[in-house]
């Protein structure tokens, strides 16, 4: 489904008998947008939007959000249902191709992800060039940029099966340049995948097994992982999804524009949120302090913030929070974990933050990120692999944009404009005269 053409907006310039006339138009659902692109050409001026807030720069069918009723589909399903009927694979599959698989669909592509797990044996080389206390975050960028030189068979973006070929390796190698990078960093073994195990099993076992022990899947503990990797799959035009859509506009190599959006990841104001939220907790020290801590965040002077609640976007409860907050009780339950000192901190916010009028009169109710960090440390997943598990989950909502996006046949090279604010034209003084 297109969108479709809904009447016209009319914009006049003050001062001048100039004005535009500029198509109105409207999505399946959500607000209608007016066509800005022939506006220079009428009147001479650019819009001005810095972060883009209020720009639509493309078209999409993948996935929509309603930030004010707490909305986020994915091909029109609710998060809630996917969480609670599907699996990561499933939804993988949704949001590459536009449906749910029948089980046959499924198993072709379950299969076909499962084949492109391993990775080349010469890759094992890079991750000795990096420090041993590298953030596995700047292992992940590297080499995924990396894979571009050694599958060269899937480099031509305007061959549909070639494209085809670099999703599933990026869906399947992600989560074993993860592990190793984690690996790596702890100085254990790498862990070579698992074809018998599920894609959010596998994973756990590469990040946790070693040679000398046996491991064995926990169905909760999958469970729990699978739901993160979900609910992290795609989140429509935020800043990592933005980057990787802006550095595929030049025609770079899928693997290229991966990097490019897992160095936007990287930012603490994006993927590195979870983190953040344990950082908050660590810093709070126990729960007599909570008090304490509340009143510097009403006070707008102390520059104290609640992280892990609210959302740019959702200005109601974070959909995906909802389900991160049943899950964590499971993985809670699962682990027997009761007298965790940071976890009954975390517990102890929630509470009191969801009956203070402050905070709820605000809508600021926890986020995903709360949740989420809360699961991975009782997991026993350090904070520093918290933004590669993300990476990890986004990957498939990052080539399943890229795909959209080359598929587009409109599709033009990404290119800003701006307001110019520095020194008018002047000439250059010889150095000599330079004062």
């Amino acid at each position: 489904m297109s969108s479709t053409a809904k009447g016209s907006v009319t914009v006049s310039l003050d001062g001048s008998n100039k004005s535009a006339t500029l198509p109105l138009i409207q999505g399946s659902i959500g607000p209608d947008v007016f066509d800005i692109r022939k506006l220079y050409g009428e009147l001479g001026v650019f819009t001005f939007d810095p972060g883009y807030g209020g720009t639509a720069a493309c078209e999409s069918a993948i996935t929509y959000i309603d930030g004010d009723e707490g909305v986020l589909l994915y091909r029109g399903y609710p998060i809630e249902q996917l969480a609670e009927k599907s699996n990561f694979l499933e939804v993988s599959y949704l949001l590459l191709y536009g449906e749910l698989p029948t089980k046959e669909q499924l198993a072709k592509f379950d299969r076909g992800v499962t084949l492109h797990t391993m990775l080349h044996e010469q890759l094992r080389t890079f991750y000795n060039g990096f420090r041993r206390d590298a953030h596995p975050m700047a292992i992940l960028c590297g080499v995924v940029g990396a894979l571009s030189a050694f599958y060269h068979d899937s480099l031509d973006i305007s061959d549909a099966k070639q494209r085809e070929i670099a999703a599933f390796r990026l869906i399947a190698k992600v989560p074993t340049i993860a592990a190793w990078a984690y690996k790596y960093s702890i100085g254990q073994p790498f862990v070579y995948p698992r074809n018998d195990l599920s894609y959010a099993e596998n994973f756990l076992y590469m990040l946790n097994a070693v040679p000398a022990e046996e491991w064995k899947p926990n169905p909760v503990l999958s469970r729990a992982m699978d739901r993160i990797l979900v609910l992290h799959a795609d989140h429509e035009q935020n800043a990592s999804t933005s980057t990787v859509r802006l550095a595929g506009s030049t025609g770079a190599n899928p693997f290229a524009c991966i990097a490019a959006g897992i160095a936007a990841l990287w930012g603490p104001a994006h993927g590195g949120a979870n983190e953040a939220v344990l950082k908050m907790l660590d810093e709070i020290g126990s729960v007599e302090n909570i008090p304490a801590f509340i009143e510097k965040v009403k006070d707008k002077n102390s520059g104290v913030k609640l992280m892990g609640f609210g959302h740019r976007v959702y200005k109601n409860f974070d959909p995906r929070a909802k389900i991160m907050q049943a899950t964590c009780h499971e993985v809670l339950k699962e682990l027997g974990i009761k007298d965790e000192p940071l976890l009954d901190l975390a517990m102890e916010l929630e509470r009191i933050a969801l009956s203070d009028d402050y905070f709820v009169s605000r809508k600021l109710y926890p986020n995903v990120d709360f949740y989420s960090g809360i699961i991975l440390k009782a997991m026993g997943i350090p904070t520093h692999m918290f933004t590669v598990l993300f990476a990890v989950a986004r990957t498939v909502g990052w080539v399943s944009q890229w795909k959209e996006m080359i598929e587009e046949p409109g599709q033009r090279i990404g290119r800003p404009r701006q307001i110019y604010t520095g020194a008018t034209r002047r000439d250059v003084t010889p150095l000599e005269s330079r004062g």
